[in-house]
């Protein structure tokens, strides 16, 4: 039997589960409305960032190592945007 606290990396299960079905409902809505397709793409790209996030703050007392590691998957993210409006 599975603890219902029970997190994976930092991260509370139901929450990245919930961040994508949120984005699916939007594309699923984009497809009549497509103005709100975007939003979903975006909402989709965001989700990880968004974890990544949750994790390097709530995980900051308990596990630092966790806590870097997620920053440092965060600015490598925005090594790569930036780099791309460089080449761009």
């Amino acid at each position: 039997m599975t603890d219902k606290s029970a997190e994976i990396a930092g991260l509370p299960s139901w929450l990245y589960p919930a961040g994508f079905w949120v984005g699916v409902v939007v594309l699923a809505v984009g497809v009549l409305f497509p103005g709100l397709a975007a939003v979903g793409v975006a909402w989709i790209g965001a989700v990880p960032v968004l974890a990544a996030l949750w994790v390097a703050v709530t995980a900051w007392n308990r596990d630092r190592r966790l806590s870097v590691a997620a920053l440092l998957a965060l600015a490598g993210l925005v090594a790569v945007f930036f780099v791309k409006q460089l080449i761009n």
